[in-house]
């Protein structure tokens, strides 16, 4: 990678790429994406409420990739901004871009937040909500084995979690980039918009099932599984700073390895983070049934034993 008055080129064989130093390719300049002198790619920006990017700084990674660390413009009577943009670019076959963004919105606030405690209500509804109901005797004294209401219980919470947040991430995906008309239509259906959406969708069908084994189990050892479930919100946030072989009891250290774009830890935390080595797919697939498959297990143990007193209730 070559720097030089305020511009970035990346070099890749035959092909070069010159831009800005906030990733942004301008027109009637020498900008632009070449492949053995000719330019492919004229105009390349990235506006957010219409003003262009901040760039603060640009990670050297090799000489065919780059970061462009960046941030929103400040907002109507605002000093600073707090929105931070990466800009991951590659040169390889053809120019591929990753901005950050998406990825963070679904990482740190769908995922951690939205189906964490979305799935918390649906799943802890499904014993304790019979419970408080005094309905779940019922369930008890029909001729069928506990073991099998806690899974049908499960797989409906599952179905229903699933369709709910699934529909949720499809539409907050194909609305993002809509928005952009044909150009956006063409990065969903053909470029990497299709594979990032297929990987949200199984992270969001991965977490419904993990977090919902969860969520069920608790809801049958405690009888308030609100303040068990607020700490292992905390174990899963502070997941990325404990050693390599306890974040393996952990569902966030799963799925993160699964997401299509990674989302690095900023600031304080950055510092604690501890760095692991990367998990397959297939792997982080298997880590989280694995859990899921656990939990269930102890779940289905547990009704065995599980007495009823609705006085106590």
């Amino acid at each position: 990678m070559v720097e030089g008055r305020g511009e970035v080129t990346l070099i890749e064989g035959s092909s070069f790429c010159v831009s800005d130093g906030n990733g942004d390719i301008q027109t009637g300049a020498t900008q632009g994406l070449f492949f053995r002198d000719t330019r492919l790619l004229s105009r390349w920006r990235m506006l957010i409420d219409g003003h262009p990017l901040q760039g603060l700084t640009v990670q050297h990674n090799e000489p065919l990739s780059a970061t462009f660390v960046c941030r929103a413009a400040p907002g109507p009577g605002l000093a600073d901004s707090a929105m931070l943009v990466r800009r991951s670019r590659h040169l390889g076959d053809g120019m591929r871009e990753d901005v950050v963004v998406l990825a963070a919105i679904f990482q740190f606030y769908y995922l951690r937040l939205a189906i964490f405690f979305g799935c918390l209500g649906i799943f802890t509804r499904l014993i304790r909500g019979e419970m408080v109901e005094r309905s779940l005797h019922y369930y008890l004294l029909a001729p069928v084995r506990r073991e099998l209401l806690v899974i049908a219980k499960f797989v409906a919470g599952v179905i229903t979690s699933v369709m709910v947040f699934g529909t949720a991430v499809f539409l907050a995906t194909a609305f993002m980039y809509l928005h952009f008309g044909q150009q956006g239509m063409q990065f969903l259906t053909e470029g990497a918009g299709a594979y990032h959406l297929k990987a949200y969708l199984g992270i969001t069908v991965l977490a419904c099932l993990g977090y919902g084994a969860v969520f069920l189990a608790l809801s049958m050892v405690f009888k308030n599984p609100i303040v068990p479930a607020i700490v292992f919100f905390g174990w899963e946030a502070i997941n990325p700073v404990v050693s390599p072989l306890m974040q393996k009891l952990s569902i966030t250290f799963y799925l993160r390895h699964l997401s299509p774009v990674d989302v690095p830890a900023q600031g304080l935390f950055a510092l604690l983070t501890v760095v692991t080595e990367p998990v397959p797919a297939w792997a982080a697939s298997l880590g989280v049934v694995a859990l899921t498959t656990a939990v269930l297990l102890l779940a289905c143990y547990r009704v065995r034993k599980l007495e009823i007193s609705y006085t106590t209730e």
